[in-house]
């Protein structure tokens, strides 16, 4: 009987081979765990990132500040918060607001987050219908980005207002309300 890798004794006719192939692996593991270090010290990559989040509290007061803002022009509006990925956080519809500005609002606010840009600043831009089977996007007036400490964090989109104009002051209004205390939370 011959003693292999681990402990586990085996028959084999060859003794001299199989005891030098026991102990590759042992020679392999013992190399990988000397080179580790090294490895992680020459690439300085982590192995988690930690990425800023907002609450859905500072999602509720955006929401509440833009459709403040535009009932006090005597505008009803849609307004939708979305996250960084574009998933909404909290969608608010006023009483006499169609029912179409609610999609509307959510495009513009998933278009503000996902380019990190006014979507005022991207009226136009796509003419050649580049993007017109990417669903979701609109690329009219209406949606702005929340970042904080150079961060994206979500975006805002407002529709229902006359024109576009009122629609992104009015979501404008709403990443005011909170900007100072976004960036004071900011790591």
């Amino acid at each position: 009987m011959t003693q292999g890798y681990l402990g586990i004794e085996f028959d084999c006719p060859w003794h001299l081979g199989a005891r030098f192939m026991t102990k590759v692996p042992a020679l392999c593991a013992l190399l990988l765990v000397l080179s580790a270090p090294t490895a992680l010290a020459e690439s300085e990559q982590p192995l988690l990132i930690t990425i800023p989040r907002m609450t859905a509290d500072a999602a509720l007061q955006i929401a509440g500040a833009s459709l403040h803002h535009c009932r006090q022009q005597g505008v009803q509006i849609a307004v939708t918060v979305v996250d960084r990925d574009g998933a909404p956080v909290v969608i608010l519809r006023d009483v006499l607001a169609p029912a179409l500005t609610l999609k509307i609002s959510q495009g513009k606010a998933y278009t503000a987050a996902s380019f990190n840009t006014p979507t005022s600043q991207l009226v136009g831009r796509f003419s050649d219908d580049s993007l017109a089977t990417v669903g979701n996007l609109v690329t009219t007036a209406g949606g702005v980005p929340i970042t904080a400490a150079g961060a994206i964090l979500g975006g805002v989109g407002v529709s229902g207002a006359p024109s576009g104009d009122t629609d992104e002051a009015c979501a404008q209004a709403g990443v005011d309300a909170v900007g100072v205390d976004l960036e004071m939370a900011s790591p």
